[in-house]
């Protein structure tokens, strides 16, 4: 489980924290000399929108003016590489842990405790990250869509003038990313059953239910015992009731008196 959670974590953050992209559009003015048929847009992690900017032609007397996208959504982005980033830190120690110090681990009951609790917080800060994500790429799909950075060019606004996207951003990176970031999710949380074996709450558990299923099963064998006792003793009364005269034979019998002459 430790090394499918290492490999998971890693490809989480390495497909959102790796991520560039670009998108082109093209601003075609009525004065073909300041035209720019090719304006590409770079942006990347942790998509401060905000801070990205590029030049476009005014289509007035050759002047430029420096356009900036919109958008800051680097919190949820960061949020989720560094969950995953821990994630993979604490897989890593978790597995050397258990490849050379497994007796120590079984030794301390305080280990499998701390190791339940982190499982716990990890799966629901998987979960929350994920989440956070996902809805953060859905913004910045929006915010570098080519048609929408078009309306931020002020020759675009005007009719006169023509403008195109050329190609959009290649989305397939960062919606792996979030596939990840919820397979980790499920991963972790699968895991919380695993480690809870390990802990004292769940040995208690085991022998308390033990206790009580040994308990019950003496209450049942001696009521059985009681019952075997009780319908040896009622047939042996019967048999003997059954070889003694009844005193209704001898009460309600015929007698016969000798005949006086």
């Amino acid at each position: 489980m430790d090394t499918a959670n290492q490999l998971f974590s890693i490809f989480a953050f390495a497909t959102c924290g790796g991520y560039t992209g670009q998108l082109q559009v093209s601003v075609d003015c009525m004065e073909k000399a300041s035209s720019n048929l090719s304006i590409g847009i770079d942006f990347g992690y942790p998509f401060r929108l905000h801070q990205v900017s590029f030049e476009a032609p005014m289509c007035e007397a050759m002047r430029r003016e420096r356009v900036f996208l919109t958008g800051d959504y680097s919190s949820s982005a960061e949020f989720f590489v560094t969950i995953a980033v821990f994630a993979f830190l604490y897989s890593l120690t978790a597995a050397i842990i258990y490849i050379f110090f497994l007796n120590k681990y079984h030794e301390n009951s305080r280990a499998p405790l701390i190791d339940f609790v982190v499982t716990v917080v990890f799966s629901f800060l998987w979960l929350v990250s994920s989440s956070a994500w996902a809805k953060a790429l859905s913004d910045v799909k929006v915010a570098t869509d080519p048609d929408e950075v078009q309306l931020l060019i002020s020759a675009c606004k005007d009719q006169t003038n023509k403008c195109g996207s050329l190609h959009g951003p290649r989305w397939s990176g960062l919606n792996t990313s979030v596939v990840f970031g919820f397979l980790n999710f499920v991963l972790w949380a699968g895991n919380i059953w695993f480690v809870f074996k390990e802990t004292g709450w769940h040995k208690g558990a085991s022998r308390f239910a033990a206790g009580a299923s040994e308990k019950q099963g003496g209450t049942f064998s001696q009521q059985s015992y009681n019952q075997g006792s009780f319908d040896q003793s009622g047939s042996y009364n019967t048999q003997g009731n059954m070889g003694q005269p009844s005193e209704y034979s001898q009460v309600g019998g015929p007698t016969s008196y000798p005949s006086q002459m």
